[in-house]
């Protein structure tokens, strides 16, 4: 198993379409028995929530975020937790909205340490 997400910050390696996650985007993780969490903004995003839980190498979570233009969107994503080689974590994703069309994969990945969270 990977190991833990808590404390760590993540970013997007490419950008999603407008008005979504971007590589601008930073996510700061909690995570606690098998439970996580994340902050997240940057970008389009002014703010925005996940919670879940980990099973393994398996994330399943879901998502809330309020746009800068004031527009508010919600999803579902799976996803995988991977050690690379480096020693940094990258989450290979799966999502879909919940509050409107639309789903797709992403990658995000470990930031350097000296990155400032969210939280």
């Amino acid at each position: 198993m990977a190991r833990s997400l808590d404390g760590l910050v993540l970013a997007p390696v490419a950008d999603q379409a407008p008005g979504q996650v971007g590589t601008r985007t930073r996510f700061t993780y909690g995570e606690r028995g098998g439970r996580i969490w994340a902050a997240y903004e940057g970008g389009d995003v002014e703010r925005g929530y996940l919670v879940g839980t980990r099973e393994g190498d398996r994330l399943d979570f879901r998502y809330v975020q309020l746009k800068r233009d004031g527009g508010t969107s919600s999803g579902h994503c799976v996803s995988l937790v991977v050690d690379l080689p480096d020693g940094r974590v990258r989450l290979e994703e799966t999502w879909e909205w919940e509050s409107r069309e639309g789903s797709g994969t992403s990658v995000v990945e470990q930031l350097p340490t000296d990155v400032p969270s969210v939280l």
